[in-house]
């Protein structure tokens, strides 16, 4: 269990948050991030973040350990809450922090009060609980990911439901309102009311139930299934209206097994009535039987959503606009059209007829440049005798020019010779008239640098035990003049 402490909260300075800060961004691509790496992330003087993760480990907001030979810190969950809770106050959605008001496998519940003391509702989300270690694969938290630590998982958890809040409050459905979300924090208005596990009897059994079937069915309309609809995720008030919680879980109808969540949905309300209210129905709704209005789906890119589907959804949607459109304008344009389909019947005719009389006016043009004679017909630019077979030649040179074996090869060959020489005869240049002794200096100069900086930050680690002797050194001196 996470012990949620914030009295200390108020005394971290601007560089003991400096540090928080640096030491989650290593932790994006380590499990383990160094010291080293922390204050070059954190750019403090003199060595200073080293004292301040001493500090840090004391308020059991950084933990120190090594893995696999190598040494550094990670952050805790309280370390965690006190980045979420500063940001939430930053923002004036968090001024005080109260009792904690419900325990789940994956969060823990708080009431808290802004500046103005209106009571509020702060969820952090706490995966990676003995409880319920196989998050990984029953969520696509991380989809096509791997590995990830419990803290970048809760990140997403809470950032999806409230996402989905937000989505379902501005549709009307009955959630909580949410106010603000900051990494694996959510903070929502307080909802009046008692869950429904803890209700023993109520008034109007039948039409509580129906309620509730219409519930699911609503979301299904929406796209969306919420996995875990049971009576410890309902909240009902005096009146018996109904209230839904516990949003990170929703999957969208076009998931592989929605028919499945969809029923076991309906049978734990369906039970749960059974067993407690001794009232029993048949009226239930069924997947199949739902059609889709909106696809909030698509929207928030639930479990089971596609690219394709989306496409699909969107070809859909244009589609019944442009039908509407056009039945609109059909009864109109109908008319019209069929008018406008026999005019061009009529220029089409017309000009078939016409090109018809111009094929044969050109026929008869070209009949008479043809000339009679004793070995057949010839046209008038033909020529007979030496000049032909001159012109016939040196066509056929211009066509097959490779058929004169006594001399084109031997060219062939040279015009390769002359290619292959052509491209590889180059010269090299030297443009740069720096000379081998600049140029080691430089190097000498850069090296010096970073021999520097890596000595100032191994000084810093070392600031710890030169303290400590010289504590030592000054209480020798100091008891030397008891004697």
């Amino acid at each position: 269990m996470v012990k949620f402490d914030v009295r200390q909260l108020r005394y971290l300075s601007r560089e003991e948050f400096r540090c928080l800060v640096s030491l989650e961004m290593g932790m994006k691509n380590h499990e383990v991030v160094p010291s080293e790496l922390i204050a070059s992330i954190a750019n403090l003087r003199h060595g200073g973040c080293y004292k301040i993760l001493r500090d840090l480990v004391q308020y059991k907001l950084v933990r120190y350990d090594h893995k696999n030979g190598i040494r550094g810190y990670h952050l805790t969950y309280a370390g965690y809450d006190y980045l979420a809770l500063r940001s939430l106050c930053n923002q004036e959605a968090v001024y005080s922090i109260g009792n904690k008001i419900g325990v789940g496998k994956e969060s823990d519940i708080y009431i808290a009060a802004d500046e103005e003391g209106e009571q509020h509702v702060l969820k952090l989300h706490r995966l990676g609980r003995v409880c319920f270690r196989k998050v990984k694969e029953k969520r696509d938290y991380l989809k096509r990911r791997k590995n990830a630590s419990w803290l970048y998982l809760s990140r997403l958890a809470a950032e999806r439901e409230y996402s989905f809040l937000k989505a379902l409050h501005e549709r009307g459905y009955p959630v909580p309102e949410p106010i603000s979300w900051n990494r694996h924090a959510i903070v929502m208005k307080l909802v009046q009311g008692y869950p429904l596990s803890q209700v023993k009897t109520i008034t109007n059994t039948a039409k509580v139930y129906t309620r509730l079937m219409d519930l699911v069915s609503r979301l299904a309309q929406m796209g969306l299934i919420h996995g875990d609809f049971n009576e410890f995720n309902l909240m009902i008030d005096d009146r018996e209206r109904i209230t839904v919680i516990d949003l990170p879980q929703m999957i969208s109808t076009s998931h592989a097994n929605a028919e499945y969540y969809f029923d076991r949905d309906v049978e734990c309300i369906r039970t749960w009535f059974r067993k407690r209210y001794n009232f029993d129905s048949d009226d239930r709704p069924y997947l199949s039987d739902i059609v889709c209005e909106s696809a909030v789906d698509v929207e928030m890119k639930a479990s089971g959503y596609s690219r394709d589907l989306a496409s699909q959804f969107e070809e859909l949607t244009l589609k019944k606009e442009d039908l509407g459109k056009d039945e609109e304008e059909g009864d109109e344009e109908g008319e019209s059209e069929s008018e406008d389909e026999e005019s061009e019947e009529e220029e089409e005719v017309e000009e078939s007829e016409e090109e018809e009389e111009e094929e044969e006016e050109s026929e008869e043009e070209e009949c008479p440049a043809l000339e009679v004679q004793e070995d057949g017909p010839k046209l008038e630019g033909e020529k007979t005798g030496e000049g032909d077979d001159n012109e016939s030649s040196e066509e056929d040179d211009d066509e097959d020019p490779i058929e004169n074996s006594t001399y084109l090869p031997y060219r062939d060959k040279k015009e390769k010779e002359e290619a292959k020489k052509a491209v590889h005869t180059f010269k090299v240049v030297q443009s740069s008239k720096v000379s081998k002794e600049d140029i080691k200096k430089k190097v000498r100069a850069n090296e010096a640098k970073k021999r520097a900086k890596q000595s100032r930050i191994k000084k810093g680690e070392k600031y710890y035990l030169n303290r400590d002797k010289r504590q030592t050194a000054n209480e020798i001196k100091g008891a030397e003049n008891w004697f």
